[in-house]
């Protein structure tokens, strides 16, 4: 059975620029950036999908982007991986004392999840104080090399920490109303790219409330979205197929045909 320092050697093995893999030697943070990304979203289909035996392969992806990380951290005299360790130990500790005794041995009380998230935010508040940041909205911090709609999100979430927020899904909707009506209007006079481009943005921004309020996971109600759209319109070009067609140069009304087809045989198959 490999462990941790296995997995460390192997990467270091890989790095060298005498005997390593020259793909891995010419790597850098910015050019390795966008594969992390990419692998904690095959983690978050996995999970999805259920499948756990692909989930231990994807969440082993991921170890390796942190260690890849941490190694050319390491070659450039920044830290090291056993130092990554360390610092989220330390903050986990710190940031549950409700959890983790105090060097008096008390217990912070917390009441509940909900309870629990306002703390932490307000120790990450505390935290980036305490490291001379110069920002002091309620908003500092939010991150912006995440999706936006993840940022909208938590932009959201802190704003609705001071009281800035609606109290239940129903006014959002009237203003996603609102906000559909806005772009309606902008396509109705022709108005340019960046005036539309605006005003979308309101509607997407208003919809991640929505889903913030009506306690749906935007994430995964969007990646429903696209799996149930790809499963029916594969469906359609098989559909079409067994007619003898494609869908390509095909009217869009006899298109919808083979759509609503897709649509009623899942219907079938899943009942009322």
């Amino acid at each position: 059975m490999h462990s941790i320092d296995d997995l460390l050697r192997i990467m270091a093995t890989l790095r060298d620029p005498v005997r390593g893999c020259p793909w891995d030697v010419k790597q850098d943070f910015a050019s390795i950036a966008p594969y992390t990304i990419e692998e904690a979203y095959e983690v978050a289909d996995a999970i999805d999908r259920r499948d756990y035996e692909d989930l231990r392969d994807e969440l082993g992806d991921l170890l390796l982007q942190v260690v890849f990380h941490a190694r050319m951290a390491e070659e450039a005299g920044h830290f090291r991986f056993a130092d990554v360790v360390e610092a989220i130990c330390t903050k986990m500790v710190r940031r549950h004392p409700h959890v983790f005794p105090d060097a008096e041995g008390r217990l912070a009380e917390v009441a509940d999840a909900q309870a629990q998230t306002a703390a932490w935010e307000e120790h990450k508040r505390r935290e980036r104080s305490a490291a001379g940041g110069e920002d002091t909205s309620v908003l500092a911090g939010v991150p912006r090399g995440q999706p936006e709609w993840q940022r909208a999100l938590k932009l959201q979430k802190r704003a609705a920490s001071v009281g800035f927020d609606w109290s239940d899904p129903e006014p959002v909707l009237d203003k996603l109303a609102e906000e559909i009506g806005e772009v309606r209007h902008e396509l109705d006079t022709g108005a340019d790219a960046s005036r539309l481009a605006d005003e979308i943005g309101d509607v997407l921004f208003v919809a991640v409330n929505l889903a913030r309020l009506a306690k749906v996971d935007y994430s995964a109600a969007l990646r429903a979205a696209n799996a149930k759209f790809e499963r029916r319109f594969r469906r359609m070009e098989a559909l079409a197929a067994a007619d003898g067609t494609t869908l390509a140069g095909m009217p869009l009304a006899q298109q919808d045909a083979y759509w609503d087809r897709a649509k009623a045989e899942e219907k079938a198959i899943k009942g009322p």
